[in-house]
């Protein structure tokens, strides 16, 4: 007699019961939200990088074209970068060494301050950054897999999990 196959079983659902079972009830909503939130991000990550993957940009060098791209000239400090983008500078200065590398970006003097550096964004870092952008807008932002109310509601929540945590979180 063969045996039927079982259905697939939920990872995240399966911890859950496990966490209960051990103990750890008062834990487990909170170990659920974490891992489902986590999961998420990994779906999430894998359709932003097949988008951007035919343009060789990581979500980190488009954040930073883009980023650039709304400014009124298309260049910014290093610093004002890194914290926009809410990353350590380290990150924004390697980030720019590659951009700058495929002729993405500049590396300018500051006019008024001597200890800074500009990132200005070359015209192919333009024409880049506009590529991308309606790339992603296609193919993830568009339809992220949720109804509009749901995208809603998870934006509210997440902001409030984001505001818990000391970010600065619009009321809009």
């Amino acid at each position: 007699m063969s045996r039927t196959p079982s259905s697939p079983r939920d990872p995240i659902a399966e911890a859950r019961r496990q966490w209960v079972s051990h103990g750890w009830v008062d834990a487990a909503a909170g170990m659920t939200a974490v891992t489902s939130i986590m999961r998420a991000q990994q779906i999430l990550l894998a359709r932003v990088d097949e988008a951007l993957k035919p343009f060789s940009l990581t979500f980190a060098r488009y954040e930073l074209l883009t980023l650039l791209s709304f400014t009124r000239d298309g260049r910014m400090p290093l610093s004002s970068a890194a914290s926009r983008l809410q990353v350590h500078p380290t990150s924004v200065t390697n980030t720019v060494d590659r951009l700058e590398a495929a002729g993405l970006v500049a590396r300018e003097p500051h006019p008024g301050d001597r200890r800074a550096t500009l990132v200005a964004l070359t015209r192919a870092g333009r024409d880049l950054a506009a590529q991308a952008t309606a790339a992603l807008n296609d193919a993830v932002f568009a339809a992220p897999g949720l109804t509009a109310d749901d995208v809603e509601d998870l934006v509210a929540i997440v902001a409030r999990l984001r505001r818990s945590a000391g970010d600065v979180v619009s009321d809009s």
